[in-house]
Order: structure tokens, then sequence, then C-alpha cells
């Protein structure tokens, strides 16, 4: 299993070469890009062909984009909109739908390999109509995606749409066959068991984030600084990356809490604790 860095890390700092030299000179070749409006200005054609140029001058390929939450910069605290597939009202669904199609056009200049969403949002209730709403937009989204070389991964998230039990219900259901799962420790353990919730989403499995929490909130924190259970649930995920032909990249999707553990130069020694032998 290799190991990668989500510039999640930097959400609030507009990405650029430098930023990604020294992810790099941290060690790390497996990247995804968190793409937050003030983050990856995937509406602005200059800042993507300064990626692309970045990318093919050091011979790295972008692993993954992880799709906007909000439509503008902030995080909802500037006005914008949150992004879901799962609107039951279309006109809010074609809005998030477009957010994320500008983003999937960052794959004509920059290739990536995987997108990935959530089903709803966070505040979503379980209900027929909102999982027919994403359904409705992930087959457009889906061929949209497979035009640009993309695959479409839905990632666990904490509402009730996106808890592991319901994510497998909805893609047998929808028979989504080419559409993976991007497993989220921190997520599955606010669910109350990260490790079930790894088992649970196992054979669709293509990806998967990795950070820590204290079981109360999302708090993206360091791998062991939280109560995750990574003596028991590494070597699932591990055994889980061995069984997939082309392998799994497991990504650190940490916050910056401005404490010393996220500093960059400290991150290669926290991968070589995950590597440990278990």
């Amino acid at each position: 299993m290799e190991y990668g860095l989500s510039t999640r890390l930097f959400v609030s700092e507009r990405l650029s070469s430098r930023l990604l030299d020294r992810i790099l000179e941290a060690g790390f070749r497996q990247i995804e890009i968190f793409a937050a409006p003030e983050h990856l200005d995937y509406h602005d054609p200059n800042h993507a062909r300064d990626l692309v140029q970045w990318f093919g001058d050091l011979g790295v390929t972008l692993h993954s984009i992880h799709a906007p939450l909000f439509s503008e910069p902030g995080g909802g605290r500037r006005g914008g909109f949150a992004i879901s597939i799962a609107y039951a009202e279309r006109r809010l669904r074609i809005d998030s739908m477009d957010e994320i199609k500008r983003t999937l056009e960052v794959a004509e200049r920059l290739p990536f390999r995987f997108l990935v969403l959530h089903l709803g949002l966070e505040q979503d209730e379980y209900t027929l109509d909102k999982y027919d709403a994403a359904f409705t937009s992930l087959e457009h989204l889906r061929v949209f995606a497979k035009e640009r070389g993309v695959s479409l991964l839905l990632e666990n998230t904490n509402g009730e749409l996106g808890q592991p039990p319901r994510l497998m219900q909805f893609l047998t259901y929808t028979h989504l066959d080419d559409v993976g799962i991007c497993f989220d420790t921190g997520h599955a353990h606010l669910d109350g068991d990260a490790l079930e919730g790894l088992r649970t989403l196992r054979e669709r499995l293509a990806s998967a984030h990795l950070h820590d929490n204290r079981g109360e909130k999302d708090e993206h924190l360091p791998p062991f600084e939280g109560g995750v259970p990574w003596p028991a649930l590494l070597p699932d995920l591990e055994s889980a990356a061995a069984a997939r032909p082309a392998g799994l990249c497991a990504f650190l999707e940490l916050q910056d809490h401005g404490q010393e553990s996220t500093r960059l130069e400290r991150l290669g020694e926290l991968v070589r604790k995950l590597q440990e032998p278990r």
C-alpha cells in the first residue's frame, strides 16, 4: 500500500508550484488535490496551466482530486452554496453538478485517475428521494468523467446517506458498478466502528483517507492522536490493498491545527510509523 498526501492540509493557501515542491521534498509522490475554490481555482485555466507545468516538469502523476464542498471560498462563510449531488431540488442539484463538472474539466489539461465525492450533506436524513436524486446526478457525472479518463469514488461521510451500510446499499441498488469507494477512517470512527466500516466497504475500495479524531467531531488529526484503532485497522486496510490488482493509495488528509505533528517535515516519520510491521 502506498501513502500519499492530500493538499487539504493547506486548504487556505492557493495551490502553487512552491507548495507542491515542499510536498515532493517531504517524500510524497502520490498527491490528492482538495478542490476548495480558494485552494484550487478550477474556474481559472491559468491556475490549471501552472499546475500542468509542475506535474509535467517533475514527472509526477496526479492521483485524485477531492470534489469541492462549497461553491465559494471560505467554506460557506462568504456566500455561495453547499455542493451536493443529492439535492431533491433540481436547480440546486444542477448547480452542484456544474461545479463538479468544472473540476472534472481540469483532467483535460492535468490528467488524474479519481474524483472523490460525498453522496450528500452531513445534515441530510436518509430518504429514497435523495438517493434517487444522487443516482440521477451520478449517471450524468460518470459519463462526463469517463470521457476525461476519470473514475468516480464515493466517500463514506457522517451524514445518514454516506454511512458505510447505506453506501453499499446505494451502490447495490443502483448497479453503479464502475463507481468505487474512498474509505475515510475519521468519518468511520465518528460513526462508531472504523473497522466494521472498512469491512463493509472493502469490496468496492479504491482509495483511502487517513486521519483521526477523539470521537466527537471531525478534527482531521494525524493518525495515533485520536481514538481510531490503528493497530487493528491498518492490517485490514493493507490486506484490502493487496487484494486489488492495481493496489491502493492511502492519503493523509489532515487539518492544519498549528501543531508540530502536522509540519511537512514530521509527516515522513508518521508514514514510517504507519508502515511498521504488526
